[in-house]
């Protein structure tokens, strides 16, 4: 297997089929006494995380009302 410019390799279909690894499926690479072992990460996935970075506290002093009108729009 060669790696590209970019880093990149090719995970064999059998490996990513054992593995359950689809597009979107984080993967770590773990080094451990001069191997280097691919794991699959577990617990959330892409979209939950996008969620949680985007989750927080608003600063708009907005009551529910005005932002609904906001979005929307005019009457």
């Amino acid at each position: 297997m060669r790696v590209t410019t970019k880093g990149q390799v090719t995970i064999p279909l059998p490996i990513r089929e054992k593995l359950g690894i689809t597009p979107a499926v984080e993967v770590d690479f773990i080094e451990e006494k001069g191997r280097v072992y691919l794991v699959k990460v577990k617990g959330e996935n892409i979209k939950s995380r996008n969620f949680q970075r985007l989750r927080g506290i608003s600063t708009v002093k907005m009551t529910t009302n005005e932002i609904m009108d906001l979005t929307r729009g005019e009457k």
